[in-house]
């Protein structure tokens, strides 16, 4: 975390945990993390800003940034400090409503507008606060499933490890969309758009190390969709689909996958999933376009809405929403599979990143 003290006293490094406010939450836990155990311990919260959702971090910088998950979408800037997190500037609107994720592209700040079903682009300040007007991109279209997928829905949106293109990934409509990026106007203009299968509702994709395998999660049908891309031409070509969880009984809760991450040594991919409360593991041993689940454990608490491995992929982190807590397991470097290690609270947790 360059630009700023990434330490604490303890000399492991800092996580930050988002939450929604609407739903009792602090807003923007600062956590110390035990480079030895993986503990979580709160230090500081930070409440300034409503729902913060979904987190990133600038590696260059350090800066932290969040969505503010509202009918007026924003985004806002922290600076690091001994004692927290510091409002690096104003909130910024999106020109959007419902933002759920966002990433960072170059001097670029995307948000993927949920409600509103679009995506925008807004430029940094030098000071790495964010700045409008926001350029948006409004997709179309609309699914199957007539209570969920009655218009777009942008779930999620971000760079290629080339950063030359852009992905959002579209819930209502069944899609990931290629996107190129104007580097002078922060316009997003669309590429490709690639179908996935019909009703399955994509909600977060994640590329496998190798830039070239991405695994697309879909809440509405439990499976995972793998795509081969090429960075040259800007293509995301479907391959194969696997399951993330197994049969359940008669009467068992509906499965809502949530979020999907791959282990830096690319040989595991796991998925948190809703409903079922469960996190999943599938090996790639067969190759990175054949992924297999081999096993299912709990995820510690109620409705994991994110899941996150810790820079050194030797841990994962749920936040786990609905129990208001965030538990992290120790994964098995033979296998993958997760062994529950310990759980913190953190009212209405709705995501994890490390600095």
């Amino acid at each position: 975390m360059g630009g700023a003290d990434s330490t604490d006293q303890s000399g492991g490094h800092r996580a930050y945990i988002g939450s929604f406010t609407s739903g009792g939450g602090r807003g923007i836990t600062t956590a110390a993390v035990d480079p030895a155990t993986g503990e979580l311990s709160p230090l500081t919260a930070t409440g300034v800003l409503p729902d913060p959702s979904y987190l990133a971090v600038a590696r260059d910088t350090g800066v932290l940034y969040a969505v503010s998950e509202a009918e007026q979408g924003a985004v806002a800037a922290f600076e690091p400090t001994a004692e927290g997190l510091s409002p690096l500037g104003a909130p910024a609107r999106v020109g959007g409503s419902g933002p759920t994720h966002l990433s960072l592209a170059g001097r670029r700040l995307l948000t993927a507008n949920y409600t509103s079903g679009s995506v925008s682009s807004l430029p940094l300040a030098a000071d790495g606060s964010p700045a409008g007007p926001a350029s948006v991109l409004t997709h179309q279209g609309s699914g199957t499933d007539a209570e969920r997928q009655d218009r777009s829905h942008a779930h999620q949106v971000l760079p290629d490890p080339t950063g030359r293109w852009v992905l959002s990934v579209d819930l209502g409509t069944d899609s990931v969309r290629v996107c190129a990026l104007d580097a002078a106007t922060g316009e997003l203009r669309v590429h490709a758009e690639t179908a996935l299968s019909a009703g399955t509702g994509p909600r977060h994709l994640a590329f496998h190390p190798d830039g070239t395998v991405v695994y697309v999660l879909h809440e509405l049908v439990p499976q995972l969709t793998v795509c081969r891309w090429d960075p040259t031409s800007g293509q995301l070509e479907p391959v194969g689909e696997v399951p993330v969880a197994s049969e359940g009984p008669s009467g068992a809760a509906r499965a809502y996958p949530s979020a999907v991450v791959a282990s830096p040594d690319g040989r595991f991919v796991w998925a948190a999933i809703r409903g079922a409360d469960t996190i999943a593991t599938l090996s790639l041993a067969g190759g990175a376009e054949k992924p297999r689940l081999t096993g299912t454990v709990a995820c510690g608490g109620s409705w994991p809405r994110d899941l996150a491995v810790d820079p050194s992929g030797r841990r994962l982190y749920a936040a786990n929403e609905h129990s208001g807590d965030v538990s992290w397991f120790d994964v098995d470097p033979q296998t993958g599979h997760p062994r529950k290690a310990g759980s913190v609270a953190v009212p209405a947790a709705t995501c994890v990143v490390f600095c």
